[in-house]
Protein backbone atom coordinates (compact mmCIF):
# COMPACT_ATOMS: atom_id res chain seq x y z
CA UNK A 1 0.00 0.00 0.00
CA UNK A 2 1.70 3.38 -0.94
CA UNK A 3 2.09 5.87 1.66
CA UNK A 4 0.31 9.16 2.15
CA UNK A 5 1.39 12.05 0.10
CA UNK A 6 0.14 14.54 2.20
CA UNK A 7 -0.31 14.70 6.13
CA UNK A 8 -3.69 13.31 7.28
CA UNK A 9 -4.47 12.01 3.86
CA UNK A 10 -6.87 9.40 4.32
CA UNK A 11 -6.23 5.83 3.47
CA UNK A 12 -8.84 4.00 1.72
CA UNK A 13 -10.18 0.98 2.94
CA UNK A 14 -13.91 1.61 2.63
CA UNK A 15 -14.97 -0.95 5.24
CA UNK A 16 -12.62 1.15 8.02
CA UNK A 17 -13.42 4.75 7.32
CA UNK A 18 -11.31 7.71 9.11
CA UNK A 19 -8.16 5.50 8.83
CA UNK A 20 -4.92 7.78 8.67
CA UNK A 21 -1.17 7.93 9.33
CA UNK A 22 -0.02 10.17 11.89
CA UNK A 23 3.49 10.66 9.80
CA UNK A 24 4.22 13.83 7.74
CA UNK A 25 3.37 16.92 10.06
CA UNK A 26 5.97 19.12 10.51
CA UNK A 27 7.46 19.97 14.37
CA UNK A 28 8.43 23.14 16.07
CA UNK A 29 12.24 21.79 15.67
CA UNK A 30 12.31 21.53 11.74
CA UNK A 31 11.81 17.43 12.19
CA UNK A 32 8.05 15.95 10.84
CA UNK A 33 6.39 12.93 12.21
CA UNK A 34 8.04 9.52 10.69
CA UNK A 35 5.29 7.97 8.48
CA UNK A 36 4.12 4.10 9.30
CA UNK A 37 4.53 4.27 12.83
CA UNK A 38 1.12 5.12 14.47
CA UNK A 39 -2.01 4.98 12.44
CA UNK A 40 -5.88 6.13 14.07
CA UNK A 41 -9.37 4.58 12.71
CA UNK A 42 -12.70 3.53 13.94
CA UNK A 43 -13.20 0.20 15.30
CA UNK A 44 -12.41 -3.04 13.03
CA UNK A 45 -15.13 -5.20 13.21
CA UNK A 46 -16.68 -4.37 9.76
CA UNK A 47 -13.59 -5.31 8.00
CA UNK A 48 -14.39 -7.27 5.07
CA UNK A 49 -11.65 -9.61 3.96
CA UNK A 50 -9.99 -7.71 0.97
CA UNK A 51 -10.25 -4.84 4.13
CA UNK A 52 -8.54 -7.56 6.10
CA UNK A 53 -5.80 -7.63 3.62
CA UNK A 54 -5.41 -4.26 3.24
CA UNK A 55 -4.53 -3.29 7.05
CA UNK A 56 -2.32 -6.75 6.77
CA UNK A 57 -0.31 -4.39 4.21
CA UNK A 58 0.16 -1.75 6.98
CA UNK A 59 2.66 -3.83 8.85
CA UNK A 60 1.26 -3.35 12.17
CA UNK A 61 2.80 -5.09 15.02
CA UNK A 62 -0.23 -4.00 17.71
CA UNK A 63 -3.52 -2.56 17.57
CA UNK A 64 -4.41 -0.26 20.69
CA UNK A 65 -8.63 -0.64 21.36
CA UNK A 66 -9.45 2.35 23.79
CA UNK A 67 -13.26 1.14 23.97
CA UNK A 68 -14.98 0.30 27.09
CA UNK A 69 -15.63 -3.49 27.42
CA UNK A 70 -19.56 -3.18 25.97
CA UNK A 71 -18.31 -1.52 22.82
CA UNK A 72 -15.43 -4.37 22.59
CA UNK A 73 -17.94 -7.23 23.46
CA UNK A 74 -20.75 -5.78 20.78
CA UNK A 75 -18.44 -4.99 17.82
CA UNK A 76 -15.29 -7.25 18.50
CA UNK A 77 -12.38 -6.38 16.09
CA UNK A 78 -11.12 -8.24 13.07
CA UNK A 79 -7.57 -8.25 13.46
CA UNK A 80 -4.47 -9.10 10.88
CA UNK A 81 -3.00 -12.82 12.07
CA UNK A 82 -0.08 -12.16 13.73
CA UNK A 83 -0.86 -8.68 15.21
CA UNK A 84 -1.45 -8.52 19.03
CA UNK A 85 -3.93 -6.41 20.25
CA UNK A 86 -4.12 -4.47 23.60
CA UNK A 87 -6.95 -2.63 25.38
CA UNK A 88 -6.75 0.76 27.08
CA UNK A 89 -9.94 1.52 28.66
CA UNK A 90 -10.53 4.91 28.70
CA UNK A 91 -14.06 5.41 30.07
CA UNK A 92 -13.94 2.44 32.50
CA UNK A 93 -16.80 2.88 34.94
CA UNK A 94 -17.83 5.91 33.23
CA UNK A 95 -21.18 5.29 31.19
CA UNK A 96 -22.62 8.59 31.40
CA UNK A 97 -19.54 9.75 29.33
CA UNK A 98 -20.66 11.01 25.45
CA UNK A 99 -18.39 9.06 23.55
CA UNK A 100 -19.85 6.17 25.07
CA UNK A 101 -23.49 6.83 24.65
CA UNK A 102 -23.85 6.89 21.31
CA UNK A 103 -25.10 3.42 20.77
CA UNK A 104 -27.81 4.53 23.18
CA UNK A 105 -29.05 7.48 21.15
CA UNK A 106 -29.23 5.55 17.95
CA UNK A 107 -30.91 2.81 19.42
CA UNK A 108 -34.12 5.49 20.17
CA UNK A 109 -33.87 8.27 17.08
CA UNK A 110 -37.41 10.00 18.72
CA UNK A 111 -35.81 10.55 22.18
CA UNK A 112 -32.66 11.88 20.70
CA UNK A 113 -34.38 15.54 21.19
CA UNK A 114 -34.45 15.43 24.55
CA UNK A 115 -31.13 14.08 24.81
CA UNK A 116 -28.75 16.63 22.38
CA UNK A 117 -31.17 19.05 21.38
CA UNK A 118 -31.05 22.92 22.56
CA UNK A 119 -27.32 22.60 22.45
CA UNK A 120 -27.32 19.47 24.76
CA UNK A 121 -25.11 17.54 22.15
CA UNK A 122 -22.37 19.85 22.42
CA UNK A 123 -22.55 19.97 26.30
CA UNK A 124 -22.46 16.40 26.61
CA UNK A 125 -19.27 15.97 24.22
CA UNK A 126 -17.65 19.17 25.86
CA UNK A 127 -18.04 17.08 29.28
CA UNK A 128 -17.31 14.02 27.56
CA UNK A 129 -13.62 15.73 26.97
CA UNK A 130 -13.28 16.20 30.34
CA UNK A 131 -13.45 12.74 31.36
CA UNK A 132 -11.07 11.63 28.19
CA UNK A 133 -8.22 13.52 29.95
CA UNK A 134 -8.87 13.49 33.65
CA UNK A 135 -10.53 10.32 34.79
CA UNK A 136 -8.62 7.51 36.47
CA UNK A 137 -9.18 5.15 33.80
CA UNK A 138 -8.49 7.74 30.93
CA UNK A 139 -5.26 7.78 32.97
CA UNK A 140 -4.55 4.71 33.12
CA UNK A 141 -5.69 3.77 30.25
CA UNK A 142 -3.52 6.23 28.32
CA UNK A 143 0.05 5.68 30.41
CA UNK A 144 -0.85 2.30 28.36
CA UNK A 145 -1.43 3.77 25.40
CA UNK A 146 2.21 5.75 25.46
CA UNK A 147 4.07 3.09 26.97
CA UNK A 148 2.79 1.06 24.55
CA UNK A 149 3.74 3.68 21.59
CA UNK A 150 7.04 4.21 23.16
CA UNK A 151 8.09 0.30 22.46
CA UNK A 152 9.49 -0.27 19.26
CA UNK A 153 8.65 -3.93 19.35
CA UNK A 154 4.95 -2.81 19.22
CA UNK A 155 5.57 -0.67 16.68
CA UNK A 156 4.11 0.43 14.37
CA UNK A 157 0.51 0.77 16.05
CA UNK A 158 -3.30 1.35 15.13
CA UNK A 159 -5.57 2.85 17.64
CA UNK A 160 -8.76 3.39 17.80
CA UNK A 161 -12.30 3.58 19.74
CA UNK A 162 -15.55 3.36 18.13
CA UNK A 163 -15.71 6.06 15.67
CA UNK A 164 -12.10 7.25 15.95
CA UNK A 165 -12.82 10.60 16.36
CA UNK A 166 -12.58 11.49 20.51
CA UNK A 167 -10.74 9.11 22.37
CA UNK A 168 -8.90 8.54 19.25
CA UNK A 169 -8.83 11.90 19.03
CA UNK A 170 -7.02 13.24 22.34
CA UNK A 171 -4.78 10.48 22.09
CA UNK A 172 -3.63 11.35 18.07
CA UNK A 173 -3.42 15.13 19.65
CA UNK A 174 -1.60 14.33 22.90
CA UNK A 175 0.86 12.12 20.50
CA UNK A 176 1.57 14.85 17.63
CA UNK A 177 1.36 17.50 20.80
CA UNK A 178 4.47 15.24 22.14
CA UNK A 179 6.30 15.44 19.23
CA UNK A 180 6.63 19.10 18.53
CA UNK A 181 3.36 19.66 16.06
CA UNK A 182 2.29 23.11 16.18
CA UNK A 183 -1.29 23.36 18.04
CA UNK A 184 -2.80 24.54 14.94
CA UNK A 185 -1.80 21.47 12.96
CA UNK A 186 -2.86 19.02 15.58
CA UNK A 187 -6.14 21.01 14.94
CA UNK A 188 -6.27 20.85 11.77
CA UNK A 189 -5.12 16.63 12.03
CA UNK A 190 -8.24 16.45 14.56
CA UNK A 191 -10.87 18.18 12.27
CA UNK A 192 -9.69 15.73 9.44
CA UNK A 193 -12.37 13.40 10.81
CA UNK A 194 -15.09 15.40 9.79
CA UNK A 195 -13.80 15.21 5.98
CA UNK A 196 -13.21 11.07 6.40
CA UNK A 197 -15.85 9.91 8.67
CA UNK A 198 -19.01 11.52 8.16
CA UNK A 199 -19.60 11.05 4.23
CA UNK A 200 -19.06 7.48 5.77
CA UNK A 201 -22.01 7.71 7.78
CA UNK A 202 -24.67 8.89 5.75
CA UNK A 203 -26.34 5.78 5.53
CA UNK A 204 -26.47 6.38 9.46
CA UNK A 205 -28.22 9.70 9.14
CA UNK A 206 -30.59 8.55 6.28
CA UNK A 207 -32.01 5.10 8.79
CA UNK A 208 -31.90 7.72 12.07
CA UNK A 209 -34.02 10.45 10.00
CA UNK A 210 -36.55 7.22 8.48
CA UNK A 211 -37.21 6.14 12.10
CA UNK A 212 -38.56 9.54 13.03
CA UNK A 213 -35.03 11.58 14.01
CA UNK A 214 -33.73 14.71 13.20
CA UNK A 215 -30.22 13.96 11.05
CA UNK A 216 -28.99 17.34 12.28
CA UNK A 217 -28.69 16.51 16.29
CA UNK A 218 -26.72 13.89 14.76
CA UNK A 219 -24.20 16.11 13.05
CA UNK A 220 -22.66 17.42 16.89
CA UNK A 221 -22.29 13.47 17.84
CA UNK A 222 -20.75 11.71 14.45
CA UNK A 223 -18.34 14.86 13.79
CA UNK A 224 -16.15 16.78 15.82
CA UNK A 225 -15.84 20.44 16.52
CA UNK A 226 -12.71 22.50 17.76
CA UNK A 227 -14.61 23.56 20.98
CA UNK A 228 -14.60 19.73 21.87
CA UNK A 229 -10.85 19.52 21.63
CA UNK A 230 -9.90 22.76 22.84
CA UNK A 231 -12.03 22.19 26.18
CA UNK A 232 -9.45 18.37 26.55
CA UNK A 233 -6.92 20.99 26.17
CA UNK A 234 -8.29 23.13 28.63
CA UNK A 235 -8.88 20.30 31.29
CA UNK A 236 -5.07 19.25 30.20
CA UNK A 237 -3.84 22.62 31.88
CA UNK A 238 -6.14 22.86 34.34
CA UNK A 239 -5.16 19.92 36.32
CA UNK A 240 -1.71 19.26 35.10
CA UNK A 241 -0.22 22.80 33.64
CA UNK A 242 1.26 21.83 30.56
CA UNK A 243 1.18 18.39 28.04
CA UNK A 244 4.69 17.55 29.52
CA UNK A 245 3.26 17.70 33.16
CA UNK A 246 0.18 15.96 32.33
CA UNK A 247 2.40 13.23 30.66
CA UNK A 248 4.69 13.14 33.41
CA UNK A 249 2.28 13.68 36.41
CA UNK A 250 -0.86 12.28 34.71
CA UNK A 251 0.30 8.96 33.30
CA UNK A 252 3.70 8.44 34.96
CA UNK A 253 6.07 9.21 32.00
CA UNK A 254 8.82 11.17 32.87
CA UNK A 255 10.67 13.80 30.58
CA UNK A 256 13.48 11.55 29.02
CA UNK A 257 11.07 9.10 28.45
CA UNK A 258 9.22 11.50 26.75
CA UNK A 259 12.29 12.79 24.69
CA UNK A 260 12.87 9.56 24.13
CA UNK A 261 9.34 8.80 22.64
CA UNK A 262 9.69 12.13 20.89
CA UNK A 263 12.63 11.38 18.84
CA UNK A 264 11.32 7.79 17.63
CA UNK A 265 8.45 9.67 16.22
CA UNK A 266 9.74 12.31 14.49
CA UNK A 267 12.66 12.67 11.61
CA UNK A 268 14.56 14.89 9.36
CA UNK A 269 12.13 15.68 6.66
CA UNK A 270 13.83 14.38 2.92
CA UNK A 271 15.28 16.94 1.09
Amino acid sequence: MNGPKQPGEQIPIPTLPNLRDLGGWPTADGRRVRHGVAFRSTDLDRLDEMGLQSVGRLGLRTIIDLRTQPERSEHPDRVPVGVRRVVCDVLAGATDSAPAQLPRVMANPKDAAAILGDGKAAALFERGYRDIVSLPSALAAFRGFFMTLADAEQRPVLFHCSTGKDRTGWAAAVTLTLAGVSECDVMREYMLTNDQLLPALQSVLDDFQAAGGDPSLLLPVLGVRPEYLETAFDEMRQKFGSAEAYLSKGLGIDAAAQDRLRDSLTEEPME
